[in-house]
């Protein structure tokens, strides 16, 4: 056998906290993993937020993020223990021999300089290529990648890329250095599923055609069964399991890993809609101040009490302008919207305090969406004093019933939002917005932050709410996956229109439209080959156009 281009041994991370009103303290992060990676191969890290895969992928570049330090073990690159070298010598790993690819390209480019400046930067400081020669390098990847325009793409600056482009070049600028691996942290998590298809295809036959060895991170099993060769399943900084992909996804020994396989396994009964919509937007036409275009086309949607209504579509497509224009942060220019049998007021501020308190909203960043100066018992409490007037033991029986219905307990009433975790902050999001008694939900991307064992229990928990209240969902998402567990019925948008609208059991069936066909299609599957055949079939349907 080959010696491994990389081999961890023992590799032990660990940070110190400093908690308000307490001793500095260490705590471990990663409890002692080993692994192999052999040129040409791709090993997927797998598992929830805190389960330290990002850590180990930093890790093989010797590096620890805000002041994550690597207490015990060994990482061989290139046959020599990294953690034992020279800061010149990391300073020459770093971009040269690994290169990284994060989740957010956008956060990652500099706005203020063209992308095939930053392209070429590390292959150039590193010494691998003349600037002309980097360059030429770049548009190859450029092209390899399927960018649009290769030629002239890197002339453009971030914002003048879409997303899913500007993920590429991020990938261009990882591979032109001609490193001998590339660490891919959740390069598509923050992408739609039709833009995160071309992504994995780029991504998939650029590792083949140079030969690169990855690390792709993600907690999506779906999407790393893909791209990898092995697969590691990490769960509170150690490894649960470890094995070749057919087998982890075919046959999963440990009980985690045959959770996370099987997530998503909501069996939602389709309800049928009642004779009265509690919410019917009708007509709506709008733009934003300023612009002259249309981002809302005369959209028409029903949702009935105690139904769900999933608005799906890509990034761009509407979904969460249509949001705005419901809660009334932006009217319409046509059109109009009827709430429990009255017609709304198309300004925020004409709006009586009970349709304020029966229209509530639940958002997708949970972290920016609570103060994190408050308590758990004060953010959930703030609606109980402004729609009901509530007030000591009243208030706070009514918090713990609250936090009882979230299934957290009254534990948590005195704790900030720092002190939890990902899927208990998006709990007291939706304890606050049952605190006001709504009618209708407008839940905007709600689990797609989150993980999916986490995002499974928080579907499951509105589910159970909305029996117990008889409250309407209306859910924006571009997941499918979360559609077909929750919905009732279905509005597709696409380009600020609705292209196809009614029950689930219609929409998902046959014969489909072609962008509906499109979306259903990019949903990755949980087997092996599906994004070639995927790849295959719309290769030939472009040949067969």
């Amino acid at each position: 056998m080959n010696e491994p281009l990389v081999k961890v041994r023992g590799l032990k991370i660990g940070a110190t906290v400093y908690p308000p009103g307490e001793k500095p303290h260490d705590i471990a992060i990663v409890h002692g993993v080993d692994f192999d990676l052999q040129k040409g191969q791709v090993l997927g890290l797998i598992g929830e937020s805190g389960a330290g895969k990002s850590t180990i992928g930093l890790a093989a570049m010797a590096y620890g993020r805000g002041g994550v330090k690597i207490t015990a073990g060994e990482v061989w690159v290139n046959g020599r223990d990294i953690l034992k070298t020279s800061l010149k010598d990391i300073r020459a790993l770093r971009g040269g021999e690994v290169t990284y690819v994060s989740q957010s390209a956008a956060a990652s480019f500099n706005p203020a300089k063209q992308i095939m400046e930053q392209v070429i930067e590390a292959a150039v400081g590193h010494g691998k290529f003349s600037k002309s020669q980097a360059e030429t390098r770049a548009i190859d990847l450029f092209a390899k990648l399927g960018l649009p325009d290769p030629e002239n793409i890197g002339k453009r600056y971030p914002h003048q890329v879409s997303g899913g482009q500007l993920q590429r070049c991020m990938t261009a600028l990882a591979l032109c250095p001609e490193p001998d691996m590339v660490v891919f942290d959740e390069p598509t998590t923050a992408l739609d599923v039709t833009t995160q298809i071309d992504v994995l295809a780029a991504i998939k036959e650029a590792i083949r055609d140079t030969g690169v060895a990855a690390l792709y991170i993600t907690h999506d099993l779906a999407v790393v069964a893909q791209i990898s060769d092995h697969i590691m399943v990490l769960r509170h900084g150690e490894m649960v399991e470890y094995g070749d992909t057919g087998q982890i996804i075919s046959a999963p020994k440990e009980d985690y890993t045959k959770a996370l396989v099987s997530v998503r396994s909501i069996d939602h009964q389709e309800k049928p809609p009642g004779t009265d919509p509690v919410l019917s937007v009708t007509n709506i036409t709008a733009r934003y101040k300023g612009t002259k275009f249309d981002v809302l086309s005369d959209v028409s949607v029903d949702l009935y009490p105690g139904q769900t209504l999933a608005i799906v579509g890509e990034s761009g497509s509407g979904k969460s302008t249509l949001a705005r224009v419901i809660t009334g942060l932006l009217p319409p220019r046509e059109g109009q919207t009827n709430f429990a049998g009255q017609t709304l007021s198309d300004a925020l501020a004409g709006r009586s305090r009970d349709e304020l308190r029966e229209l509530q909203m639940i958002y997708q960043m949970a972290d920016v969406a609570m103060n994190p100066r408050q308590t758990v018992g004060t953010i959930i409490g703030r609606p109980l004093e402004f729609y009901f007037g509530l007030r000591g033991a009243e208030k706070k029986r009514r918090i713990r019933e609250l936090l009882d219905a979230i299934e957290m307990g009254d534990g948590f009433i005195d704790r900030y939002p720092a002190e939890l975790s990902g899927g208990q902050k998006q709990r007291v999001c939706i304890a606050r917005s049952l605190a006001a008694k709504p009618k209708v939900i407008i839940c905007d991307e709600v689990t797609s932050a989150l993980d999916p064992l986490v995002a499974d229990g928080i579907l499951k928990l509105l589910l159970e709410l909305q029996k117990a209240e008889n409250v309407a969902y209306l859910f924006i998402t571009h997941d499918l996956a979360t559609v077909r567990a929750i919905a009732d019925s279905i509005a597709v948008m696409y380009q600020g229109r609705v292209v196809r609208y009614g029950p689930k059991s219609k929409v998902l069936a046959p014969p489909f439209d072609d962008y509906t066909d499109l979306l259903l299609s990019s949903v990755p599957e949980m087997r092996l080959g599906w994004l070639e055949q995927v790849i295959a079939n719309r290769k030939m349907e472009s040949a067969g156009n």
